[in-house]
């Protein structure tokens, strides 16, 4: 799909693909037959740069046509270049601009409480975005409230759009922070796949108080020449490229 449409994204993309796979396999209660079902979870990925694996994700799952992927981030395509709605079934929001997603997640959640839905909001953040302000207002925000339908994922994979997480706005001690911030926090390895189900399944981790799973990931992953590598932020791999990358992930044995 990156390669076809010359698009950007695809090492976050990568990080998060064991995530995604196992949150729509295993947790996320959802109906591709009813995407509107009132009582479904809610997903909001707040990282809609990396729009390319949540539509590849919402196609496998069912929500649209496989068909459909040919025309990711084509002119007058649905499927835009970041996570954008109300066009595609499964998508709650449109994202991309950094900072919001976890606030309207806590919208979602606070309003599932006061309506006694067992609905829950699950999104997945960027590190990088946790460089923005308003993204910590959500943070205390949701804890206050008592939020313990809300479930934040961090695709703490330590590279942004311009360096090193370390290098732009250090984060560390990360789960720390979120701890102090009363959230009941888990890390794990984010390709793990038995991790991830654990951490889907354990959820919430403490009665009365939001969750987060830290998941440490790799920017590229299963890629050798893309992980860890900055480029990929924005890179799309040329015609040899997506020849060795597909050779290296297997794609179609």
């Amino acid at each position: 799909m990156v390669h076809r449409a010359n698009a950007s994204h695809i090492g976050g993309c990568l990080s998060i693909a064991d995530l995604l796979a196992v949150l729509y396999a295993s947790a996320l209660r959802v109906d591709p037959d009813r995407p509107d079902w009132p009582d479904r979870d809610r997903f909001v990925q707040s990282k809609g740069h990396a729009a390319a694996i949540l539509y590849a994700v919402l196609a496998e799952r069912g929500f649209f046509p496989l068909s459909s992927l040919d025309d990711y981030c084509r002119d007058g395509s649905v499927l835009c270049g970041h996570v954008t709605s109300p066009h595609l079934p499964g998508v709650e929001v449109s994202t991309g601009s950094l900072g919001h997603g976890l606030s309207i997640a806590c919208g979602m959640a606070l309003a599932a409480k006061r309506d006694k839905r067992a609905v829950r909001a699950f999104v997945l953040l960027s590190d990088g975005e946790l460089d923005e302000g308003s993204t910590w207002e959500a943070i205390l925000f949701a804890a206050h409230h008592h939020l313990d339908n809300l479930v934040a994922i961090v695709d703490y994979n330590k590279i942004q759009s311009f360096g090193t997480v370390a290098e732009v706005l250090d984060l560390t001690p990360l789960a720390e922070k979120w701890h102090a911030f009363h959230w009941a926090v888990r890390e794990i390895d984010g390709h793990h796949l038995e991790a991830i189900a654990d951490a889907f399944a354990a959820v919430p981790f403490e009665p009365g108080r939001p969750s987060v799973i830290v998941a440490h990931t790799v920017k590229g992953k299963g890629v050798s020449f893309m992980e860890g590598d900055l480029a990929w932020h924005y890179k799309a791999p040329d015609a040899a490229q997506l020849a060795r990358a597909l050779a290296e992930i297997g794609a179609g044995e």
